[in-house]
């Protein structure tokens, strides 16, 4: 069976679907690592006795320094796959030459690279919004894209409507980007 790790910053509802839908079915989540100690998604994945690393970002002088020790975390598990599911960290080149890794972004890339993705997609003029798998390059958001969901936005009466659709249909374009890739199905 293909193992992954996947990586998390807050809450864990992406983290928390994978688990649902793929783990010990279609592939192993062999560990998450959070670089939060506050993060959500830990009990999530204790719950599912998945093996939690925490490497906080703020206990490294720089960011090259806490890739160094993230990329030495993840090849302790020896994954077929890393699967940066709301990781909220901008790596280094160092990481991106280092891991296998797949990133899930909220918006239609190359549009609305970096934060605050979803509300620029709401204000923009396009009349589409959606998500997008990539893999991960040493350039934000950059990387080659493995597929995109579309989403209208015509129809939604707020930002927050949007919002909820936008995190609803990025843990399905996650999941199947991951089988597509691994070739689990």
């Amino acid at each position: 069976m293909k193992k992954i790790v996947v990586l998390f910053s807050g809450e864990g509802s992406n983290l928390s679907y994978l688990l649902q839908q793929l783990h010990k079915k279609k592939l192993e989540i062999a560990a998450a690592i959070t670089n939060n100690p506050e993060a959500g998604g830990i009990a999530i994945a204790r719950e599912y006795g998945v093996p939690v690393e925490i490497v906080d970002h703020r206990d490294f002088a720089d960011r090259e320094t806490f890739d160094r020790e993230l990329v030495k975390w993840i090849e302790n598990y020896s994954p077929d796959l890393t699967v940066l599911a709301g990781f909220m960290r901008i790596l280094t080149p160092l990481f991106a030459e280092s891991v296998r890794a797949i990133n899930l972004h909220p918006s239609l890339l190359p549009r609305h690279r970096g934060l605050d993705a979803i509300r620029r997609s709401w204000e923009d003029e396009q009349p589409e919004g959606g998500v997008t798998v990539h893999w991960v390059s040493a350039e934000l958001d950059g990387g080659e894209m493995i597929l995109q969901y579309e989403l209208e936005k015509e129809g939604f009466e707020s930002y927050e409507e949007y919002h909820d659709a936008i995190r609803r249909i990025e843990k399905e374009a996650l999941a199947v980007a991951i089988c597509d890739v691994l070739k689990c199905d």
